[in-house]
């Protein structure tokens, strides 16, 4: 005859590990820059998604560089670097801006091919965040 004795687990100890493994990707993910474009001329830029793998915690950030030819360029240089940092990354759309470091205005506009419109609204928003003294505008319009 056999007995098995069973032992509850300590939920204490789970849920414990896996607070801090949730607080440890969070704070990972709140050292990712929520913008980083040039800082200077007209550039195609896309709002990205960027969450923790397996998990629910995200934000969403915005890139932009002269040097894409097309939009994927850009996503091709921020989806491993993200990995790298165990994150996962979905391209939310696109456009282009126009920075004027000098007048201290951008402005967010135009559409990407492969990825369809970036919610340009929600671009702004993480624009601000950066570039609080800046004048900051958007519109459909794809020039």
């Amino acid at each position: 005859m056999f007995s098995v004795v069973c032992r509850p687990l300590n939920s204490l100890t789970v849920s414990g590990a896996l607070r801090k493994a949730t607080v440890a990707m969070a704070e990972a993910l709140a050292k990712v820059p929520d913008v980083e474009i040039d800082p200077e001329g007209t550039f195609k830029y896309i709002l990205v998604r960027v969450k923790v793998k397996d998990g629910d915690v995200h934000k969403d950030i915005v890139r932009g560089t002269k040097s894409a030819e097309y939009h994927n360029h850009i996503f091709e240089k921020v989806n491993p670097a993200m990995e790298a940092l165990g994150m996962e990354c979905k391209c939310l759309g696109g456009g282009k801006m126009e920075h004027n470091s000098q007048e201290k205005k951008l402005r967010v506009f135009g559409e990407s091919t492969a990825f369809g419109k970036a919610d340009h609204a929600a671009s702004v928003e993480k624009l601000k965040t950066v570039f609080s003294d800046y004048e900051i505008t958007w519109s459909d319009d794809k020039k």
